[in-house]
């Protein structure tokens, strides 16, 4: 076993806080240096977390924690900050800084060019920090300040080109929805507060209140589960709070890779499993986290087959991702709870090369719409290979890494809800269409006379390969959704699931889960095929005359974005216009009434006070005249 060190893990977030105040510092005109510093940093705090992983690969190794940071006491109450380190959160350290580092490599070329390239790469390393410092935290205070930190950059990275209208209303939107979210977590945290024993929010003292719960209601502890789940259903795009995440593609595509492989969207997967013990005292919240996360992998699935912007398909695709590893930790078992976490690895590397593999595509044909594309393959030989490898993994072909992890969940899902196993399969189906309709439309066939009409389209026909700088990352993405797999295959190796949870895992192979998902994927693309393919067939042509008002509905997302629109945003504009008027003639009407009565007081006043003795002596006359009549007036008041 080799040396531990998880007692430097505060160096993993502080490299890329360091690049990001450096960048800061420097401003726009460290351009040729953004790339260079955010590159660095990323590279240091992968070589920290690959060293902490390593050195935790042993059997029972013990949880790593240090709290001595005391940041508010009040009374006997004091809040504290720190990190701790456990295998769940090692492995994340080693997802996020490697694909923070190959995001900073594939920017440099991505980003070429751009004025605000070194603003770009400190934002980066401000996201990285962010998440880092999310997954170490030892409490759940302190999560949430990285929780909101994380909201905050997308916000800024998914607004990063703030001159496109589309641009700053996704930033908007993405900020407002996952708010939504937070609500419920905050809620949570203030009931754990109110509920824990001694106010403890470590996740240490969860884990032991929780395991033998004797102290806190079912319905509360239901409760509490059910609001920090909502959190997760912001952050992690799940319905009906998903809306946000396919706007996001506003941002750069580097972006897009960050935000859908190992940040903001894991975020959310990852406080269910760090909280995993609280769900597990509710079987209901259980169901509730199972139902949405199934709903959502189908629901989602449908919507990607009929989208023609390549980053959204891509999107569709991560928030029916998300659904399975929800779906996994809802069933309920320590064996679903490995599967879901399994997934969340695997995606991270296939969805981050798919992305960047489609700004690969963006970068030659100055398009994302894919009906604008075609014949791709032949000049972009690299990006084409990579990415098949990436929509294969994600379709769960085997032996690819996504074959074992999504057959990890099926396998799952069959034996405790077989609704849930149906559901899934058809997911599966259809992410497997799409994959195969967006890899035909861009890469194989001819090029298509729409593409003439586009601006920029000339760049098209001389499109070539991108430069190393984004091919490389490519090379090793793909690589590692070939190989991921390999470290937890049921019934061969589960290793990976026996040192999530230092539990003996002996799930068997299951044949028919096996047949199943493969026969669904295979189906999926056999389909795509058909329909996209170069040669489509007779029979392909035929299916693709669908039902237009189908077609329409799936299109438009169910027109979710509309039902808002009209049933909640319109009625809350309708109460801000409301409260405007009541802020700007009520209140603000009452100020300036009062206001203009001191005025006109003053006024008086500086006339009356104008320097002269008559008009003194006439205003003393004045007022004893009127004492008297006062006087007058009360003896007579009192005689009669």
């Amino acid at each position: 076993m080799g040396t531990d060190y998880s007692q430097y893990a505060w160096l993993v977030p502080l490299f890329p806080l360091l690049a990001f105040l450096v960048l800061t510092a420097l401003g726009r005109q460290a351009k040729d240096s953004g790339p260079i510093v955010g590159i660095i940093a990323a590279f240091a705090s992968f070589v920290v977390a690959l060293l902490i992983f390593i050195g935790r690969l042993g059997e029972h190794m013990e949880n790593y924690t240090w709290s001595d940071l005391h940041w508010v006491k009040i009374g006997d109450i004091s809040l504290k900050m720190g990190f701790e380190v456990t295998n769940l959160n090692a492995l994340m350290l080693v997802i996020v800084t490697l694909v923070s580092l190959l995001v900073n490599i594939y920017s440099r070329g991505y980003m070429h060019g751009d004025e605000r390239i070194s603003v770009f790469f400190g934002y980066v390393a401000l996201f990285t920090f962010s998440m880092l410092g999310l997954v170490l935290s030892p409490n759940l205070l302190q999560l949430y300040i990285f929780w909101e930190l994380v909201g905050v950059c997308s916000f800024l990275l998914v607004g990063f080109w703030y001159f496109k209208p589309e641009a700053k209303a996704a930033a908007k939107k993405a900020f407002i929805v996952t708010r939504i979210g937070d609500v419920g977590l905050f809620i949570a945290i203030l009931l754990l507060f109110w509920y824990m024993p001694n106010h403890e929010l470590d996740f240490s003292s969860i884990h032991n209140v929780f395991q033998n719960n004797t102290t806190i209601a079912a319905g509360t502890v239901t409760l509490i589960a059910i609001l920090i789940f909502v959190g997760a259903v912001g952050k992690s795009g799940q319905f009906p709070l998903h809306t946000w995440l396919p706007d996001a593609m506003e941002g750069p595509t580097p972006i897009s890779a960050l935000i859908h492989a190992a940040t903001m969207v894991a975020a959310g997967v990852y406080l269910v499993a760090r909280t995993f013990d609280i769900f597990l005292a509710s079987e209901d919240a259980l169901l509730v986290v199972a139902i949405i996360g199934g709903f959502t992998a189908i629901f989602a699935a449908t919507i990607g087959t009929a989208q023609n912007d390549i980053k959204r398909v891509l999107a569709y695709s991560t928030v029916s991702q998300l659904g399975y590893m929800m779906m996994a930790l809802g069933i309920g078992t320590w064996a679903s709870y490995s599967a879901g976490l399994f997934h969340l690895m695997t995606h991270a590397f296939f969805k981050a090369l798919l992305f960047l593999g489609a700004g690969s595509v963006i970068h030659a044909a100055h398009t994302q719409d894919i009906r604008e594309m075609g014949g791709l393959g032949r000049k972009m030989k690299i990006t084409a290979w990579t990415f098949g490898i990436g929509a294969l993994a994600l379709s769960g072909i085997f032996p690819l890494s996504g074959f074992w992890s999504k057959d990890a969940i099926l396998a799952q899902a069959w034996e405790h809800n077989q609704i849930l196993f149906w559901v899934a399969l058809v997911a599966a189906f259809f992410t497997a269409f799409y994959m195969s309709r967006l890899f035909f439309l861009v890469f194989a066939g001819k090029r298509r006379p729409a593409l003439d009409k586009h601006e920029g389209a000339q760049a098209h026909g001389e499109a070539h390969e991108s430069p190393a700088s984004m091919t490389l990352p490519l090379i090793i993405l793909a690589v590692l959704a070939v190989i991921a797999g390999l470290a937890m295959m049921p019934g061969v190796n589960p290793w990976l699931g026996e040192w999530l949870t230092d539990k003996h895992d002996e799930e068997k192979l299951n044949i028919a889960v096996v047949l199943l998902s493969n026969a669904a994927g295979l189906l999926g693309i056999a389909l795509g095929w058909m329909m996209y393919g170069s040669r489509a067939t007779a029979a392909g042509r035929a299916i693709h005359v669908r039902p237009q008002w189908l077609h329409t509905l799936v299109y438009n997302k169910y027109y979710i974005d509309e039902l808002y629109g009209r049933f909640i945003v319109a009625p809350l504009k309708g109460v801000g216009y409301l409260l405007q008027w009541i802020d700007d003639y009520v209140i603000d009407g009452l100020v300036r009434l009062v206001a203009a009565g001191v005025v006109g007081v003053n006024r008086i006043a500086t006339r009356l006070q104008n320097g002269q003795l008559q008009t003194y002596g006439l205003i003393t006359l004045l007022g004893f005249v009127i004492f008297a009549l006062v006087l007058a007036g009360r003896r007579f008041l009192h005689v009669g």
